[in-house]
């Protein structure tokens, strides 16, 4: 496999950098190098500013099908634009779990209905998402979910707790998988929901981290509703759904987390050049350590 840049892909690099350079200005200067893992809380508002107008210059869903709202990027395309994303110091952006989760999702498992309900404000960076997955006995064991959901006439009740959910807080919707089908167990009778936050059977309550910030939440789920159109997938196929989601999810979507992993790591050992301490064998050892596991 050739995995040399082409021509057409280095003009596009030089297009990205360009762009960001040119954009990366102004009050959007200030956001470089905010958020991100266990940084989330950092300056919300403003990287959902910065978000929705990546969104208005077509730099979100990059690699969605044009029809769906997308660029229709290649995979070497959409690693360039990561790579000089996190070149640039770009803030991180809010909007992951929308994009690069659930929207795939939709896409390949979604009725017609639910691309054109949910696709148009995911690109827009209008409604963001959590994921509704882990709970207190079902975290790595997800077929253990005991969230639960009924159906009442035209909607789904849905009873049970959710932990972790990443950014529940700040999201409008939660992609939840739930036990529908009484007395099934493990990968059986699990169905894919999507279920609106602000309403009364809904609880989020942040988990405060170490570092000042609320990444992760608690959700409960209290005789919460939506509609009986909002399972993806046939009831009591959650799983095949929930695990097609895992699989976008190990796409190139992280891939800009490994180019900052990098370029913090280039920064640890200018310092200790710079400040002497690089003369130690043992910082160096480190050093080499670290170097050898982010490759």
């Amino acid at each position: 496999m050739d995995l040399t840049y082409s021509a057409a892909e280095q003009s596009f690099r030089a297009e990205v950098r360009a762009w960001l350079g040119d954009h990366l200005t102004g009050d959007f200067a200030a956001l470089r190098g905010l958020g991100g893992p266990g940084r989330d809380h950092e300056a919300h508002d403003e990287r959902l500013a910065w978000n929705q107008h990546l969104a208005a210059h077509g730099w979100t869903a990059l690699g969605w099908p044009v029809e769906h709202g997308g660029r229709g990027l290649s995979l070497m395309e959409q690693v360039i634009f990561h790579e000089e994303y996190a070149r640039a110091d770009a803030p991180a952006r809010v909007n992951h779990l929308g994009e690069e989760l659930l929207g795939p999702t939709l896409i390949a498992f979604g009725t017609e209905e639910q691309k054109k309900r949910f696709l148009p404000p995911i690109v827009a960076v209008e409604e963001l998402w959590c994921q509704g997955y882990s709970e207190p006995g079902a975290g790595s064991d997800l077929a253990a979910v005991q969230t639960r959901a009924r159906l009442e006439g035209d909607q789904w009740v849905v009873d049970g707790q959710k932990v972790w959910t990443s950014l529940a807080h700040l999201s409008q919707w939660c992609f939840v998988i739930a036990r529908t089908e009484p007395g099934s167990q493990r990968h059986q009778g699990l169905s894919f929901l999507m279920v609106p936050l602000d309403q009364e059977g809904v609880e989020v309550r942040p988990i405060e981290q170490i570092t000042g910030g609320s990444e992760f939440n608690e959700v409960f789920f209290t005789g919460a509703r939506t509609d009986a159109s909002m399972v993806v997938g046939e009831p009591g196929q959650g799983w095949r759904v929930a695990m097609g989601l895992l699989g976008f999810e190990r796409g190139v979507s992280t891939l800009g987390q490994q180019v900052g992993f990098a370029r913090e790591l280039e920064t640890v050992v200018e310092r200790a050049r710079a400040n002497g301490s690089y003369d130690d064998p043992v910082l160096r050892d480190r050093i080499a350590r670290a170097t050898v596991e982010l490759e």
